[in-house]
């Protein structure tokens, strides 16, 4: 099961850790969801999803501020003995000291951030989202092309990395180059990304491996993407019926979410750099309502109605 150490969500979201005593090393967060605790500070803890991050927001303190010291003692303890990785306040706003003792006797961190309840609430779900989502290994390459994910597969040595290498001098973006790290964050979205050791690296046959961020800038790269569509590439067969109009999508799929796939024949002489940037170029019309295929099928209709017509006149 994934996991997010909480020594790598206090960094990612610069938080103050208000309780040093408590170590917080081998603490993780497994699921990306939050909890606001304000039934349990009422005393309603059936259905508590201790495991969860907990956030302390303005309604939830002003509540506890207005408890009695003997409710504290009482709420306090109860919340405070669950197994919860960690408290975060937001707003700088404190805990009192009967809360902070009971935290520390108990070992749970407790934070602090200067975001808004809401704001901090939506980035942290975002974030672990990503980090925690579903995640395989695919071999193939991924650029982002006018703003499209388009990943390039097919067998090694096919020209991936130089339609990728072509595809960056013509002004798009690297995000991967041999393996691509995808995560399923929702049930439409997969984020690719590149492995650390590898990341800004391209391997070409010939002449070894090229740092694509010292050679072509920071403006060449890219850290993740959305994947939009794939492109397989394979060798030419003669014998093979190949799509030549388009009218029905093809779709490969990955964790569960389907993907459009074009199947692309190579052959000496094609261009794979201005084939990619065409199939993500109609990509984007096609989700903008406009499909150049129908378009070609609605005009041969009208053209045969007209003649149909025409003909039954001259009868």
């Amino acid at each position: 099961m994934a996991s997010i150490t909480l020594t790598k969500i206090i960094k990612k979201m610069q938080l103050e850790n208000l309780t040093p005593e408590v170590p917080v090393k081998g603490i993780s967060i497994t699921q990306p969801d939050i909890n606001r605790p304000a039934l349990q500070l009422a005393g309603y803890f059936e259905h508590y999803e201790a495991t969860r991050l907990q956030i302390i927001g303005f309604v939830e303190y002003t509540y506890m501020q207005g408890l009695s010291v003997e409710r504290k003692k009482e709420v306090y303890e109860q919340l405070l003995s669950c197994p919860i990785p960690c408290i975060v306040f937001c707003r700088e706003l404190h805990p009192d000291e009967i809360f902070l003792e009971k935290a520390i006797e108990k070992g749970v961190p407790i934070l602090m951030t200067k975001k808004a309840t809401s704001a901090f609430t939506a980035e942290i779900i975002r974030w672990m989202n990503v980090k925690l989502a579903p995640c395989i290994s695919v071999h193939g390459v991924l650029v982002d092309v006018y703003g499209e994910g388009v990943l390039i597969t097919g067998e090694s040595g096919i020209g991936k990395s130089e339609a990728a290498l072509e595809l960056i001098k013509r002004g798009h973006r690297l995000v991967t180059d041999d393996v691509v790290e995808i995560r399923k964050v929702s049930e439409e979205t997969l984020i690719g990304t590149a492995p650390d050791i590898t990341k800004h690296f391209i391997e070409l046959r010939g002449i070894g491996i090229i740092d694509v961020k010292m050679l072509f800038g920071v403006s060449s790269v890219k850290e993740t993407q959305s994947i939009d569509l794939v492109i397989h590439l394979e060798e030419w067969d003669k014998d093979k019926e190949y799509d030549r109009l388009g009218l029905q999508e093809e779709y490969t799929e990955y964790l569960g979410n389907k993907v459009i796939c074009h199947n692309i024949p190579i052959r000496p002489g094609r261009n794979l750099a201005v084939i990619c940037e065409s199939a993500a170029v109609n990509h984007r019309q096609k989700k903008m309502g406009y499909n150049a295929a129908q378009e070609l099928y609605a005009r041969v209709q009208n053209s045969l109605t007209k003649g149909r017509n025409q003909e039954d006149e001259d009868e």
